[in-house]
Order: C-alpha cells, then sequence, then structure tokens
C-alpha cells in the first residue's frame, strides 16, 4: 500500500525549490502539481491550489491562520532531525510547533512556504 498526502501550494515551482533544498526528489506530475518523494510508499503532492480545489467541495484551508495536519517524517537519529529543520530554515522556512527531547523522542518542526505543519521525529532506542 503507498500513501499520497496532497497538499495545496500558492507558487508550485517555488516549492518544488523548497523541498529541492531539503534533499528530496521531485517527480513531474500533470500540469499544477508535483510529488515530492518521501520514499517508494510514500509521496506528498503539491498541487496548485486551483488543481486542489477542483477535488474537494470545501473551501481550501489557509495554513497560515490554522492547523489541518502535522505532517512527521521519521528519522534514523537526532542529528538528522537537526539537519532537515536546519535545511528548511535556511530554505525559508518558519520554526512550528514545540521541541521534544524527552528521553523516549527527539522532534523538531518547521512551517513550509505555505504554512503547512512538518516536524522531523527520532524515535530514541532505549539503552540496554
Amino acid at each position: 500500500m503507498q500513501l499520497f498526502v496532497n497538499v495545496p501550494v500558492k507558487d508550485l515551482d517555488r516549492s518544488k525549490e523548497f523541498f529541492t533544498a531539503l534533499g528530496f526528489t521531485i517527480f513531474g506530475m500533470a500540469e499544477g502539481m508535483a510529488s515530492v518523494v518521501i520514499n517508494q510508499e510514500t509521496q506528498v503532492m503539491l498541487l496548485t491550489e486551483p488543481v486542489f480545489a477542483s477535488y474537494i467541495d470545501k473551501p481550501v484551508a489557509d495554513a497560515t491562520a490554522g492547523t489541518e495536519a502535522i505532517l512527521v517524517l521519521g528519522m534514523e537519529n537526532p542529528e538528522q532531525v537537526d539537519a532537515l529543520v536546519d535545511k528548511a530554515l535556511a530554505a525559508g522556512a518558519t520554526p512550528a510547533g514545540v521541541k521534544q527531547e524527552d528521553g523516549v523522542r527527539y522532534q523538531r518542526g518547521f512551517a513550509d512556504l505555505d504554512g503547512h505543519h512538518w516536524e522531523a521525529l527520532c524515535l530514541v532506542q532505549p539503552s540496554s
């Protein structure tokens, strides 16, 4: 089974540049959409707001005004968490959420260029 998460974006080219700066591969789809490849089973589909609106019967939410979802990327270690979030911030993201470091998890977040809330998470393995 695969998972495709769809998010609306204001400027597709700018969003593609942002996620490329984070190290993700972008797969071009049809006009007005592109796919951020997380892994073989998971992709985040970037759809321009008009294309996104064509699939729904409610207004497109403004991610800068409210949070509908938190997109969490599982990382292998805290260094990868920091590297991804630092890249995102350098590429124009803003900090989001509250850093979690409680011995069970290490987690930091950012809001992408359209305000979507992302978290990078590493579950800390208990010491034996």
